[in-house]
């Protein structure tokens, strides 16, 4: 498998090195800026004796060398700064990742294209549009991120295992999302029979308020660890067909009342990309917030013309 990394700043790079190091593949680390890529592909290959892999790390300047990826990762874009919303990046990003989907439809047409670019889900429609390219190989890194950090805070409030928690996130990448606390468990116990209703509130809204979170704290750029584990996830269920079952931001084409546009929802990850849509029974609040997301969304792409 070649997996193209657009895309070689904290998210790109740390994405290029798990995939690398979980032998997915071989990687391409494409960036702009002249040098940096190549040196961070360097670094990384000097690390393959000591982390046992054999997966190659190319670094380039050069979108041509896209040639012949089977999988393309989109990272490129301005991160966010403190008091920065995700829409604040709306138009600047969407010139960086027009431009970069131009050139996946150019040079790597039979590509599977994961957007991790924000505001996330408004870049994900821009990628289907610039490429042309069926639905169902286009999709958004968003719910694996934001459902990875309501497991997070889980585990942590209950005192238990990382492994043992499961949690769902719908909606779109930013401050309306949907946590659902009734689809979040530990070892198949729902968290409504473990926790009262203030604490799972107050997680939903951290969870809500993650990357805004870790924004603050950094003071200067944003998330990178888990975004790029979130991806990572994402291309070895398809790079492996695994058909994992994970919420990513996926073309509805009228699941749970939603037609025509990117919202996050839970999808069936395989070799051909997003294999099904997944149509979980909410109650109507749930649906209620979910489609209240999608319109947030949906407002955010007719900025842009689509």
């Amino acid at each position: 498998m070649k997996i193209t990394v657009v895309g070689a700043g904290f998210v790109g790079a740390t994405t290029a090195q798990r995939l690398a190091e979980k032998e997915l593949g071989d990687i391409v680390l494409h960036d702009i800026v002249q040098g940096m890529p190549q040196g961070k592909a360097l670094d990384m290959m000097q690390s393959a004796c000591l982390e046992n892999f054999d997966s190659a790390v190319q670094g380039t300047n050069d979108p041509a060398d896209y040639k012949g990826s089977d999988i393309v990762v989109i990272t490129s874009g301005l991160p966010r700064q403190p008091g920065m919303s995700r829409d604040d990046l709306l138009l600047k990003n969407s010139e960086i990742v027009g431009t970069v989907a131009d050139n996946v439809k150019k040079y790597a047409p039979d590509s599977i294209v994961i957007v991790v670019s924000n505001p996330l889900d408004v870049m994900t429609y821009l990628a289907a549009v610039k490429t042309g390219f069926a639905k169902h190989r286009v999709m958004g890194m968003a719910g694996v991120l934001d459902s990875a950090r309501f497991r997070c805070f889980i585990a942590q409030e209950l005192g238990v295992s990382f492994k043992d928690v499961e949690a769902m996130v719908l909606g779109g990448h930013g401050d309306d999302m949907v946590p659902l606390a009734r689809y979040s468990t530990v070892s198949g116990i729902g968290i409504e029979a473990l926790l009262p209703k203030d604490k799972i509130d107050a997680m939903i809204t951290r969870t809500r308020n993650g990357g805004a979170e870790i924004v603050k704290l950094l003071q200067k750029g944003s998330a990178y660890y888990a975004p790029s584990s979130a991806a990572v996830q994402m291309v070895q269920s398809i790079v492996r067909d695994e058909k994992r079952v994970m919420p990513v931001a996926a073309w509805c084409t009228g699941q749970y009342g939603l037609k025509d546009q990117f919202v996050g929802v839970p999808v069936q990850l395989g070799r051909k990309g997003i294999e099904k849509i997944i149509e979980l029974d909410l109650t109507p609040e749930e649906l209620k917030m979910l489609k209240a997301s999608a319109s947030h969304v949906a407002e955010s792409a007719h900025l842009l013309g689509l």
